[in-house]
């Protein structure tokens, strides 16, 4: 049984000292904000992405171990990328890749199979290349959506992948076992992403998340951030989806 002594001294501890964790889009947005989070809680972090100049600046920002350039829907790139970091690590989490709304009549197919590629093989392929180099109880964990559950036009495409998502990863959770698998649905986050898709509806939107929501304020990268380190901490989390949309799910058609 913990004595409050021992709970209080833990609380107070760093809660990710001396390990290590990798983070694929971990150049901005609820990639760089869960490094940050684990470099606050003591963890050594090496970060990956696409875009050379930002990854260079996020790494400098956060005292990253390590960065390097990678193209996370390549097998070959990604693979090169497992094979040139550390012979153990703790917990990889991986924020790659983005939703893609189009109308069946709009639906691009080349780029339909890409981001499709980015949601479910790119979790397939992490996991075969984790094997043998994240230890045991160290943490796999995927990003996923809410918004695509309830059915709406253009969103056909994006609701297969949130569908199949979840059943992903508690079937790698059985598989890659004992390293845990986990899976972080996000309702509408404010990112870089967000903005490029809503471009000038932004602010718009914001507002009315504000209006709408239950928490009353918008999520920020820094709520997944918080949710991701506790995953990777409470070492009794697998196979799991958890959600964090600020009650969005609960308004329904008026969301």
């Amino acid at each position: 049984m913990t004595t409050l002594s021992e709970l209080t001294a833990a609380v107070r501890a760093p809660q990710l000292s001396g390990q290590t964790v990798v983070v694929i889009g971990g150049s901005s947005g609820m990639g760089f904000e869960t490094a940050l989070r684990a470099r606050a809680e003591g963890a050594d972090v090496i970060i990956a992405g696409r875009n050379p100049d930002r990854l260079q600046r996020a790494a400098a920002e956060l005292g990253a171990r390590d960065s390097a350039v990678v193209d996370a829907t390549d097998p070959a790139s990604l693979g090169q990328f497992f094979d040139r970091l550390p012979a153990t690590i703790d917990h990889v989490m991986s924020t790659a890749g983005g939703p893609y709304y189009a109308p069946l009549a709009d639906l691009d197919h080349t780029r339909a199979i890409r981001e499709f590629d980015e949601h479910l093989w790119l979790a397939i392929t992490v996991a075969k290349n984790a094997v043998g180099r994240v230890r045991a109880g160290g943490t796999l964990l995927f990003m996923a959506g809410t918004g695509a559950r309830q059915p709406a036009l253009g969103q056909a495409l994006s609701a297969v992948g949130t569908a199949a998502l979840p059943a992903l990863v508690a079937n790698l959770a059985l598989e890659i076992a004992p390293v845990r698998v986990n899976l972080i649905a996000a309702g509408f986050v404010d990112t870089p992403l967000s903005a490029s898709l809503l471009g000038d509806d932004l602010d718009k939107r914001r507002e009315q998340l504000r209006a709408t929501l239950p928490i009353r304020r918008v999520i920020e990268p820094a709520d997944i951030a918080a949710l991701a380190v506790h995953i990777m901490v409470n070492t009794a989390l697998t196979g799991s989806t958890y959600d964090i949309d600020g009650g969005q799910q609960l308004l329904g058609s008026e969301r």
